[in-house]
Order: C-alpha cells, then sequence, then structure tokens
C-alpha cells in the first residue's frame, strides 16, 4: 500500500481497537466513506468497537462532517433538540452534535480524581472500584442506543482529561465458566440520572422520585448478543447508572450491600481489568468511534482551571438486535408529560462525563 493510502494499523498500547490516521488524507477518507458506507463500520467491527481517526481537522471547521459520518453507521442519528438536553449543550448550527466543555455557556465540570490519584505502581487507575464511572451511553433506555462518536476540538495535555475504554467481548470470554453460567439469561435494572436510584443516593438515603412510565428504570441483558458480530459481550454500568433501590440486578437481593450488588461489583472489577481496557489520551482533531454494544467507557479528571476542554460528540441508533425488536422508544414521554418532570438538579452529571 502506498504512503499516500490510508492504512488500518492497531491502536497503539491497546489490546482492542485500529487507528486510522487522516493527516493530509481527509479528502481521501471522506471519499472513501462515501462511496463504500460500509467500509467504516467495518473498521469498527475490526477493532472490537473502537475505531481512532486521528488528526480530522476539517470537522472543526466543518461540524457537519461530523454528522455525515455518523450516518456511515446507523440509521438514525439523534437530534438533541428533540430530547430534554439544555440548549448550553446542543451545538449552535447541528442539533445533531452533543457539546460537552467545561466553557461557557457548557461549563461541565470534569469527573473527580480517584482517590488515590495514582495506583501503587504510580499508573492511571482503570479497573474499578478505584475508578468510577464506568458506563455505556443511556443504557436506561430500551432501546439502548448503538454507536458514538466522539471528538476532540479543544483537550487538555497529555496526562489529563483521557477517555477510558474496556472491551466487553474479551470480558465477558475471560469470565469464568461458573460465572458465565450464572449470569445467562440474567437482566441488570439501569437507571435514568437523577431519579435518587444511584447507590450514593440509596445508601444516604435519599428519598427517590416518582417516575413517570417513560423514566422506569430499564432491564437490560448481562450479556449482549452484538446483533452485528453475533458475539457475547458483558454489557452493564455500575455505580452512577445503575438502580440500586430496585436493583441493581433483576431478581437478586436488591441494594448497595445485597447479593446483586456483589455479583455486579465482581463483574464490574473483571471487565475494566487492565489488560482489557485502553486510556485514550487526547489529540486535538482526534476521532473516536465506539460501540456501546460491547464497550464501556470512562472520562477522567482534568485541571479545569487551568485548560480548556470542547469535545462534541453524536449517538447513532437503529440496530439494537432482535431482542428490541418492535419496542416503542421507552424514554418518549406520552403527550402532556415532561421528561425530566420531578427530576434532581444533578440529572445530567454522568450522562456528559465522557
Amino acid at each position: 500500500m502506498g504512503n499516500d493510502e490510508l492504512k488500518l494499523q492497531s491502536v497503539p498500547g491497546s489490546p482492542f481497537g485500529v487507528m486510522l490516521d487522516a493527516a493530509n488524507r481527509e479528502n481521501q477518507l471522506l471519499d472513501r466513506a462515501a462511496a463504500n458506507p460500509d467500509w467504516l463500520s467495518g473498521c469498527l467491527k475490526q477493532g472490537n468497537g473502537l475505531l481512532v481517526i486521528r488528526r480530522m481537522a476539517a470537522i472543526a471547521d466543518r461540524p457537519e462532517i461530523l454528522v455525515s459520518l455518523s450516518h456511515q453507521f446507523g440509521s438514525e442519528v439523534e437530534n438533541y433538540r428533540n430530547t430534554p438536553t439544555p440548549a448550553t449543550m446542543i451545538h449552535e448550527s447541528q442539533a445533531q452534535i452533543l457539546v460537552i466543555s467545561n466553557l461557557p455557556p457548557c461549563e461541565r465540570q470534569p469527573p473527580l480524581r480517584p482517590d488515590p490519584p495514582v495506583t501503587e505502581s504510580n499508573t492511571l487507575p482503570v479497573q474499578f472500584p478505584h475508578r468510577i464511572g464506568w458506563h455505556t451511553d443511556q443504557s436506561f433506555r430500551r432501546p439502548p442506543p448503538d454507536i458514538s462518536l466522539f471528538y476532540g476540538v479543544i483537550v487538555p495535555p497529555h496526562g489529563q482529561g483521557q477517555t477510558l475504554f474496556a472491551d466487553g467481548y474479551a470480558a465477558y470470554q475471560g469470565l469464568p465458566d461458573e460465572l458465565k453460567k450464572q449470569i445467562e439469561g440474567v437482566n441488570g435494572l439501569h437507571a435514568l440520572l437523577g431519579t435518587g436510584r444511584t447507590k450514593a443516593a440509596v445508601r444516604s438515603g435519599v428519598k427517590p422520585m416518582k417516575l413517570q412510565p417513560h423514566q422506569a428504570s430499564q432491564l437490560q441483558p448481562l450479556v449482549r448478543i452484538h446483533p452485528i458480530t453475533r458475539r457475547p459481550a458483558l454489557y452493564l454500568c455500575e455505580y452512577g447508572q445503575m438502580d440500586w433501590l430496585d436493583g441493581p440486578i433483576a431478581g437478586m437481593e436488591p441494594g448497595p450491600d445485597g447479593e446483586g450488588a456483589r455479583l455486579l461489583h465482581r463483574l464490574m472489577t473483571h471487565y475494566t481489568r487492565e489488560d482489557y481496557t485502553y486510556s485514550h489520551e487526547w489529540n486535538t482533531a482526534d476521532l473516536v468511534i465506539y460501540d456501546n454494544r460491547c464497550l464501556v467507557h470512562c472520562g477522567t479528571w482534568f485541571d479545569a482551571e487551568r485548560y480548556d476542554r470542547l469535545m462534541w460528540r453524536t449517538t447513532v441508533m437503529g440496530n439494537p438486535g432482535p431482542e428490541y425488536a418492535g419496542e416503542e422508544k421507552s424514554w418518549i414521554p406520552a403527550s402532556g408529560q415532561g421528561y425530566l418532570d420531578g427530576l434532581g438538579d444533578g440529572r445530567w452529571d454522568n450522562l456528559t462525563r465522557s
């Protein structure tokens, strides 16, 4: 392959994922994607759900490119103006782009730093529970979304503001046989943020909100069969996005100290082992595409008083798998109801800390 051609590579330092370098090849990449709509989704599949495209500088000046690329991955790209997303978090010209930034008017603060901030070997903590915040986007919906595209417009220096990813395929395969058997056919219970069902809220005795039907917690399989690869992957989150009042595991003793909590703790500790994880150090104009059906991810702390961070994200839906066939969107309110009626002010914290 000539030097002027795009070459798919492994992601350096990662046990999974593939990478394209678009420097001086942006037009070539866009032309190839337009001519072959299955090309980029095929790359994502080859990368076990993680595709990094470096130096896509054109997106910063032409955000519609991000929207166009998003359509390569599914039938629907979410329009955030049709959701309860605050206007300050929606791109001014592209309603399909969610803005995540510590800059005004968005002013979203980064996750807290782990305590201690490094491991005993002086490395970045990635494994739960030392690292908390692991989730898959909008798992409190049925059907849940497929793929997210995440773009770095302004990024903090290396060593801060990383995004962590974990491979659900490899984590499932690495489970002991007895644990695979135990979780077969078992569901986790995923909760909308701000409903008083996080682990911290339940443990502190916060009164849970009375929910409308479209705000209800949703069952999702602990082992999800990917609709394209037909491979099993772990599918669960941890403290912030599971229902710790009635769950987190359906059919098991509920609550932060129950049997379900112990199982989730064991699974998440396993899922986020270093040999299943990748820490992405952001460079300006990086585009990271990740498959929510087989990965979890987690944002990390950065010094928001010294550094600016501006990220754009799109959400692609349309192929959750046959187990969701024919389902109406669980999160769409009935006429006259507000999506966020009665929810607390912290409802957006974990939805935006990628």
